[in-house]
This record gives C-alpha cells, sequence and structure tokens, in this order.
C-alpha cells in the first residue's frame, strides 16, 4: 500500500499508483523545465502583445478578440503577423539596388 508522505509531491503518488514503480525526478530536471516553461512564456507574451497591437492599430477587431481569448502558444500570433499582416516580408525582399544619395559630377 501507498504512503503519502509531506515530502512526496502528489504527482510521484499518482505515477507510483499508476505504473507500480518507484522513481524520482532530480531538482536539476525540476529547475530546467521551469526555465524552459519561463522562456517560452516570456516569447509568448512578446508575441501575443506584438499581434494584438498590430489588430488595435488596423481596427481589426475579430482578429484581437481572437488573439486575446485563444491561447495556442504563440501559433496563431505567428499565424496572423506573417500571413494577415505580412510584418515579416520585407526580409525575404531582395533589397532594391536604388541609391538615395546624388551621384557626383
Amino acid at each position: 500500500m501507498l504512503q503519502y508522505t509531506h515530502y512526496q509531491p502528489i504527482f510521484i503518488i499518482m505515477m507510483q499508483s499508476w505504473y507500480g514503480q518507484s522513481f524520482s525526478v532530480s531538482p536539476v530536471t525540476v529547475i530546467g523545465l521551469g526555465a524552459v516553461a519561463v522562456i517560452i512564456g516570456i516569447i509568448v507574451i512578446v508575441l501575443k502583445g506584438y499581434a494584438l497591437w498590430h489588430a488595435a492599430r488596423r481596427d481589426e477587431k475579430w482578429w484581437f478578440i481572437a488573439l486575446l481569448v485563444i491561447n495556442t502558444i504563440g501559433i496563431l500570433e505567428l499565424v496572423y503577423l506573417f500571413f494577415v499582416v505580412g510584418k515579416w516580408h520585407k526580409f525575404a525582399e531582395p533589397k532594391s539596388t536604388e541609391s538615395n544619395t546624388t551621384p557626383q559630377v
């Protein structure tokens, strides 16, 4: 019979009861996964803010509501910025050879 002790997280108790074996999660793994989660969270917040800003400036109410309500870990925001706004299409285009400098005589 499995007993719950104060130092075991509940998910370890659940996994032991489901799989019938003992395992442990090292603190390094927990810290590493926490750091990855924080980095992904920051990226998603930045993308969401940028996409919401573009939707508001372009007066696209339905896109704004969809971007605000639907959480797709940045996928919907990237689709909006790449395909609807076309924000990063200028990087794919070749630069023009024209120069704004006046020719010297």
